[in-house]
């Protein structure tokens, strides 16, 4: 087995030294596909063409829907499922509103799954134990379907970031930035257990950087610990990493038996099992093809990186306009769609002023491959 800390050193260090903004030309295949006044920290459209946004107000502004459905035609977006679940405030339930959306994607089921991590804001405190959750909402009857109550495997200090699926083992994978560590929940019966908790693998050695610099919140390097994840279309492998890079991965076999058999749950015997895979730069969000090609967005770069299955990486595309790349989407077009947030330019880490410039634009290319069969219906 490898040596977990010296990957994960060395991949840091790697991150670091390429951390350098791009001033080059802009690409004319990207296409601009929405325009925005908020950041968006992620996409995601239905098969027969309906488009979901979540929005993260790092912008300055607040009170707006944290999920909304969007209308291209028109530029406009509604409140989803409601305007109940968007419109928190101190002293609600909050169990039946969004505190605080951080993903937001169409499942295999053809569902939409909302990560909600149940605090206010970046560096709040959780809402425990009914703030953090995960929402399910039929898109046919634009309904809640179901809830998942997340508070047993989330801590006070966590940031639940964003959910991903096995749907022939009937599990779910989730990442905690916040505290690092990584989530198996049962779709079945709603139970999750936490698995490789601080360990390496999850954790940053270094703060997250964009734009060539080092993220500060409160006077202090800012840290995203385990957040971007994928699985392999044959559900072989899931792949997860920090924000400041160094992706991993694990055989989904050995994150499914974690869940019922709590010795496994310890690192030194399931990080046994944990393998490098890519040296990522430091990541705003992912994304994989039915090929099993992952798509990593370099936030000091301002570049896609096009990770082959085998680990190796090559350049999809660069542009200046890729600012902060979030949680990105592959459609049945064959296109990848990139929200372009500038989340680093946002007030948490700019003492309380935002230096984001509008509109904000959420682009796609086209890749020749459509998506991961089991990412989404």
């Amino acid at each position: 087995m490898f040596q977990p800390f010296v990957f994960l050193l060395l991949s840091s260090l790697w991150s670091w030294s390429a951390a350098q903004t791009f001033t080059g030309p802009e690409d004319p295949r990207i296409s601009i596909e929405l325009e925005l006044q908020t950041p968006s920290q992620g996409i995601s459209i239905t098969a027969d063409g309906r488009i979901f946004v979540a929005y993260t107000y790092v912008d300055g502004t607040s009170g707006g829907p944290q999920v909304v459905e969007y209308n291209k035609t028109t530029n406009t977006s509604t409140p989803y499922p409601n305007e109940a679940w968007n419109t928190y405030s101190a002293g609600d339930d909050v169990a039946t509103h969004f505190i605080g959306v951080n993903a937001q994607r169409i499942g295999p089921d053809g569902n939409l799954w909302i990560v909600d991590k149940g605090a206010t804001g970046i560096g709040e405190p959780v809402l425990l134990p009914d703030g953090p959750k995960v929402v399910v909402v039929n898109v046919t009857t634009n309904e809640v379907a179901r809830v998942y109550e997340m508070g047993n495997v989330t801590r006070i200090n966590s940031f639940m970031d964003d959910i991903r699926f096995n749907p022939a083992a009937g599990m779910a994978y989730l990442t905690d930035a916040g505290s690092a560590g990584l989530i198996v929940l049962d779709l079945e019966t709603g139970d999750a257990v936490r698995v490789l908790n601080d360990a390496l693998s999850t954790h940053e050695y270094m703060p997250v950087s964009a734009e060539g610099s080092i993220l500060y919140n409160q006077g202090k390097p800012f840290y995203f610990y385990a957040d971007q994840h994928e699985v392999s279309p044959d559900a072989e492998y899931y792949y997860f990493q920090p924000a400041s890079g160094g992706m991993s991965r694990i055989p989904t076999k050995w994150m499914n038996a974690a869940f019922s058999n709590s010795s496994l749950n310890d690192n030194a015997i399931l990080g046994q099992y944990v393998e490098p895979y890519a040296h990522t730069p430091a990541t705003g969000g992912t994304a994989i093809d039915a090929e099993g090609n992952i798509y990593n967005s370099d936030t000091d770069s301002q570049r896609i990186i096009k990770i082959a299955p085998n680990g190796t990486m090559s350049l999809l595309v660069q542009d200046p306009r890729l600012l902060w790349v979030d949680a990105m989407w592959i459609d049945d077009q064959k296109r990848l769609w990139m929200p372009a947030d500038q989340l680093n330019r946002g007030t948490p880490f700019h003492n309380g002023t935002s230096l984001i410039t509008k509109p904000l634009y959420v682009f796609s290319i086209y890749i020749g491959v459509g998506p991961s069969p089991i990412d989404h219906a």
